[in-house]
């Protein structure tokens, strides 16, 4: 679609250069300012395309940032739901175990009261009661059971006691660890509550980016498609000019014929253009026709063939002719376009290097540059394009 865009410019482009009937040299200073604006158009394009790839990655990050803050706001609500939980648990058995503190001191209040009165009767009465019980006993025998029966009834109330104590202890410790367990855990939700609400607000934030980034990178990738239609635009006028060039070439060559004619000269015999040499050797990489656009978007039409050669390899004119375009030309890069007559020209495009000038003549087999990728190209290569009166041709018919 390019492709025809271009060729549908170029024509038009065409037409109102020849009913101009421009001069030679206006047309050689329109061809320098058509290069200039095509470099100045291309500078643009290429920031432009530089802020859309920054563009893009900025909104891939931003949507990265945002999809892992979802994710945080998602474990924060599960850690959320299970310390609700935990508490619960917690405050049930905080509930049980008071329940059984209370128990646990109510008997160790009665058993202290029975110790109270004790006391108490001991020390009204001293300890007469034991010693009377004793001094009751029949016999030594009588007396030994009646001591073992008071120590036994001393060390149970004692032993009973430490007991009461041991279990308010517990209790009361069992109370204290709940109680810090749960100060600890509401601590924790008031800080995942809090973590949550900064999430949110983070989550807010990075989505009012996101649609930022994602406005930003609509108005520059707008601004690159503009861009790449004026691009094309504008080849298409060099395109004409290049024709109009070459149709000025044909020309100069009729009248060359035609002066040497009257002179009664022998008339230049016109360049061969029925077969063309190899310009550099190498594979076909990609050849003539629709192809996959190397830098995506669909497909694309190739208007020449791609020779797979080694950076700085020298190319070579596929066939004696007139050199009518030697400098960057858009895509192509640093390209030559020689005119063959006959309405046929050869491209060689992507140059690292170019040796030859406009209105050079050069021969079959000639050097005419070097192998490179300038312009669009993905890797070191030659383009390598027939033209028949402006229009693309397959050049491996025609390569011998």
């Amino acid at each position: 679609m390019k492709a025809l865009r271009r060729i549908a410019a170029a024509t038009a482009a065409l037409a109102l250069l020849a009913s101009a009937a421009v001069p030679a040299n206006t047309i050689k200073e329109s061809i320098e300012s058509q290069q200039q604006r095509i470099h100045e158009t291309h500078l643009r394009l290429q920031q432009e395309q530089d802020a859309l790839q920054f563009a893009k990655l900025r909104e891939a990050d931003l949507q990265r940032q945002l999809a892992e803050t979802s994710q945080s706001i998602a474990d924060v609500h599960a850690s959320l739901d299970d310390l609700s939980v935990q508490i619960a648990h917690n405050r049930t058995k905080l509930a049980w175990n008071t329940l059984q503190l209370t128990a646990a001191q109510a008997t160790l209040e009665r058993h202290d009261e029975a110790l109270r009165r004790r006391l108490v009767d001991a020390y009204e009465h001293g300890d007469v009661a034991y010693l009377n019980v004793l001094l009751a006993s029949s016999s030594f025998s009588d007396f030994v059971e009646r001591w073992d029966d008071i120590r036994y009834l001393i060390t149970e109330n004692e032993k009973a006691i430490h007991e009461r104590r041991a279990a308010e202890e517990r209790v009361a410790a069992i109370e204290a660890a709940l109680d810090g367990a749960e100060n600890e855990l509401e601590n924790s939700l008031n800080h995942q509550q809090q973590m949550r609400y900064q999430l949110d607000s983070l989550a807010q934030t990075r989505q009012g980016l996101l649609g930022e980034a994602q406005a930003q990178q609509q108005n520059v990738a707008a601004e690159v498609t503009n861009l790449e239609e004026l691009s094309a635009q504008e080849e298409a006028a060099l395109e004409a000019m290049i024709v109009e060039r070459q149709r000025e070439e044909a020309v100069r060559r009729e009248a060359e014929r035609r002066a040497a004619l009257l002179a009664g000269r022998a008339a230049p015999a016109p360049p061969s253009t029925g077969e063309f040499s190899w310009p550099v050797s190498g594979p076909i990489t990609s050849p003539f026709g629709y192809r996959s656009d190397p830098y995506g978007g669909g497909t694309e039409f190739h208007t020449g063939i791609d020779i797979g050669a080694p950076m700085g390899a020298t190319v070579t004119a596929a066939a004696g002719g007139t050199v009518i375009y030697a400098a960057p030309y858009g895509g192509y890069g640093n390209a030559v376009i020689i005119d063959h007559g006959n309405g046929v020209s050869s491209l060689y495009g992507h140059l690292s290097q170019i040796f030859v000038a406009d209105h050079q003549e050069v021969q079959r087999g000639q050097a005419i540059g070097a192998v490179g990728m300038t312009g669009r190209a993905t890797g070191p290569h030659l383009h390598f394009e027939v033209r028949v009166n402006g229009q693309p041709v397959d050049p491996a018919s025609r390569l011998r």
